[in-house]
């Protein structure tokens, strides 16, 4: 590196140098002071006992710590497929030149932008028995069996991911957007021209342009579901019986209910690594496949 090109990086250090600091503070420093906490018997107001890897032993023969990482495990199965899917649907009929186009894509990204309180306000509201919107429309429609949404596991489980996939779907449907604006329409010309059908096209040109921005979206939406919480704490409380309860839910008890912030940590330092476990395993996919 020439002297020029040296003094011309040190001019950006004033503009980098207040992100960088922020950096340290609330992202360096607290991955650092959460491995110290799980070392610990730590409470909420201070740092008690040296324990070493006992949080982490407990944490092996905590059948509560499996049940939870199941249950998380079992969201991310069940929406991140099907979210990949639905999100890359939508972006084909939003991408449609029609006149619906822009009341399209509003449609579908409006839910993106509210809140989780309003997302689960609505929810439970629309699903309360006996009066809920939802089982009114049931009954009209002849089905006279009463729902209990929120109080039956498996219909509990559909509720946390439809409302899942209707409230974050449109996100990922304007990344397949961007990425089907992105590719040339000369593609599409020259394959007409050879006689391709629409099938045709969608298979040949189509995916294999969206797959680096798909890769993105599934890699997002993995660590997305494996940080699920809020919607379920609102919506279910972890229930029916802990059937739903998610591990940052557990994590989130055992720190702040139960007054054990270094086990929290340990809890917290595992999913940490899974998902930088997965995150590898899919940039190792990714690089592969490129090359």
């Amino acid at each position: 590196m020439n002297k020029k090109s040296w003094i011309r990086d040190m001019k950006a250090i004033p503009f980098l140098l207040p992100f960088f600091i922020a950096y340290l503070i609330f992202t360096i420093f607290p991955i650092f002071k959460g491995l110290e906490m799980s070392l610990y018997d730590w409470s909420l107001v201070r740092k008690l006992d040296f324990v070493g890897l006992e949080n982490y032993k407990e944490m092996f023969t905590d059948p509560h710590f499996w049940r939870t990482l199941w249950n998380t495990t079992l969201f991310v199965i069940l929406t991140t497929p099907t979210m990949v899917i639905l999100a890359l649907g939508l972006a084909l009929f939003a991408n449609m030149r029609t006149r619906l186009q822009t009341f399209l894509r509003s449609a579908y990204f409006l839910p993106s932008i509210l809140s989780v309180a309003v997302i689960s306000f609505i929810i439970i509201f629309m699903l309360q028995p006996y009066s809920g919107f939802v089982n009114t429309i049931l009954h009209t429609i002849g089905i006279e069996t009463e729902l209990f949404w929120l109080t039956d596991k498996v219909l509990a489980w559909i509720t946390i991911v439809v409302v899942t996939l209707w409230w974050t779907v449109g996100f990922n449907m304007v990344l397949f957007l961007a990425g089907l604006q992105d590719i040339p329409e000369s593609l599409y010309e020259a394959s007409e021209i050879d006689g391709a059908s629409r099938w045709e096209q969608f298979r040949h040109i189509t995916l294999p342009q969206l797959m680096p921005i798909g890769r993105v979206i599934l890699l997002l939406q993995i660590l997305a579901s494996y940080k699920v919480f809020a919607q379920i704490l609102l919506i279910t409380g972890g229930g029916p019986g802990g059937a739903t309860r998610p591990l940052i839910q557990y994590i989130y008890e055992v720190g702040f209910r139960q007054n054990n912030l270094g086990y929290a940590a340990t809890m917290s330092y595992a999913l940490f690594f899974i998902l930088l476990i997965l995150s590898i395993i899919q940039l190792k996919a990714q690089r592969t496949e490129e090359s």
